[in-house]
């Protein structure tokens, strides 16, 4: 059997097979998220996994999971990043996911989803607020970050993407460094994730996914912000996706034992 978990986000969809064969790999999400679910069953046809099988199980989750019009399970963000997050930190660990529209905070206790909170009213604390701000300054995210860790940090005072985004053109405007004004979206993005963290009690481990969880740097920010080690995981961006095949081969075994 071949467990498939898409996650289809506002920026990069993500697909994990678990079962007979491992396999992950990232497409953008782009315009449509009924074409991206379409290229991504393509893209395993040519791998030999046939999602119309019946030696398939796929899982969607998302934005755009409900695009996903041959899935066997359709499963929620917080279950589906939980279930990832669980597997890869432990029974007992907070999930921090900063994803291109929201962020999210998820509590696992005991191998159980105990709380969550969202962020889906803002972009400011998201993926979205650093790409807005990286076409600003002309560089690419990667870049932005790399700027970043050279600069100083200059104070972004708005907790609107659109005013921050002004902020950041008058600041272009006065000759200030890319780095430092770099360094001042990065800690901005970090800080409102942290105020959405500190609202809850978080234990011992706690893990960064998302498209940001292959930056150490914000890690480390992130960390100093919360007081406690943040870890910045390998492929931290597939939790959701992860989480989400192991759930149809979860949801398989529960259905043969019916």
């Amino acid at each position: 059997m071949y467990y498939v978990g898409i996650d289809i986000g506002s920026t990069a969809s993500k697909t994990v097979v678990t079962g007979d064969r491992e396999m992950k790999f990232v497409l953008p999400t782009g315009w449509s998220s009924k074409e991206t679910a379409s290229e991504i069953a393509s893209r395993l046809l040519d791998q030999g996994i046939d999602v119309m099988s019946e030696g398939v199980r796929v899982a969607a989750t998302g934005y755009g999971r409900v695009a996903v019009d041959y899935a066997d399970f359709v499963i929620t963000e917080i279950t589906c990043h939980g279930r990832g997050g669980r597997e890869l930190a432990g029974n007992e660990c907070a999930i921090i996911d900063v994803g291109g529209q929201d962020t999210k905070v998820i509590l696992v206790d005991q191998g159980m989803i105990q709380d969550f909170l969202m962020n889906d009213k803002c972009s400011a604390g998201t993926g979205k607020f650093l790409e807005i701000m990286a076409n600003r300054l002309g560089v690419t995210i990667a870049e932005l970050f790399d700027l970043a860790e050279q600069g100083t940090v200059v104070p972004i005072s708005s907790l609107c993407t659109v005013f921050a985004e002004s902020e950041v053109i008058s600041m272009i405007g006065e000759g200030r460094s890319r780095e430092d004004i770099a360094a001042g979206v990065v800690n901005s993005v970090a800080e409102k994730v942290a105020q959405l963290a500190r609202r809850k009690q978080l234990p011992g481990t706690v893990l960064l996914t998302g498209g940001l969880s292959e930056c150490p740097y914000f890690a480390e920010i992130l960390s100093e912000k919360l007081g406690c080690v943040v870890e910045a995981m390998k492929d931290g961006r597939y939790a959701g996706a992860f989480g989400a095949s192991l759930l149809a081969g979860e949801k398989k075994e529960i259905n043969n034992q019916l």
